[in-house]
């Protein structure tokens, strides 16, 4: 614990201090409860997401003979833009996914085997999910590093700052009561001497 002056300046420093943390402290505790329920909704939409992305590997496993004949599904679907925006919650800026745009090429349908078409929606779907899956994990990645943030400077007020400065003032007044005293006393003690040089005077 810092050093501190037992005086009434201190006194007042402590205790606009004390108020400043209390004033404060309901902000963050309620920025906090704020980024746990997005932070819960969020991991509850990547897991839905990932659950997508499984189900859709799961069902490209029975395609994947037909990859082994060579047919470079890259000549017929390219990403030609990914928007993005940004968004916020709770203060914190995080990416938000507007649209995925693809740039479809129509195969040549006596050149190329019949599940080509099929086989470019399915690659489609999956690159979508993927990049769908990045957006979310960058929210998560900064939401979680505010989380943190919010986290350590609530302790901080809670469990250092507050009790520090509540125990600061605490010590002060017993100084500032024990000082009055003394002066009272030396005041009494003073003013019986010179009651007593009177009368021997």
């Amino acid at each position: 614990m810092a050093r501190i002056k037992h005086t009434k300046t201190e006194l007042k420093a402590q205790r606009d201090g004390l108020r400043r943390y209390e004033r404060y402290l309901p902000t963050l505790q309620l920025k906090k409860q704020q980024l746990q329920v997005e932070m819960r909704q969020l991991e509850s939409k990547i897991e839905s997401r990932r659950a997508d992305e499984t189900r859709a590997l799961d069902e490209l496993k029975s395609w994947v003979r037909l990859f082994a004949e060579p047919v470079g599904l890259e000549n017929y679907l390219r990403i030609e833009a990914v928007k993005t925006s940004e968004g916020n919650i709770a203060g914190v800026s995080i990416p938000v996914l507007d649209d995925v745009s693809f740039r479809r090429e129509t195969p040549d349908l006596f050149l190329t085997p019949a599940w080509v078409d099929d086989g470019i929606t399915m690659l489609e779907q999956l690159l979508r999910l993927r990049i769908e899956l990045g957006i979310l994990d960058e929210q998560h990645r900064c939401l979680g590093a505010e989380l943190r943030t919010t986290t350590q400077r609530v302790n901080l007020f809670e469990k250092v700052k507050i009790p520090e400065c509540s125990e600061n003032i605490r010590v002060i007044r017993i100084f500032l009561g024990d000082e009055q005293t003394a002066d009272v006393v030396r005041g009494k003690i003073a003013k019986g001497r010179s009651v007593e040089k009177v009368r021997s005077a």
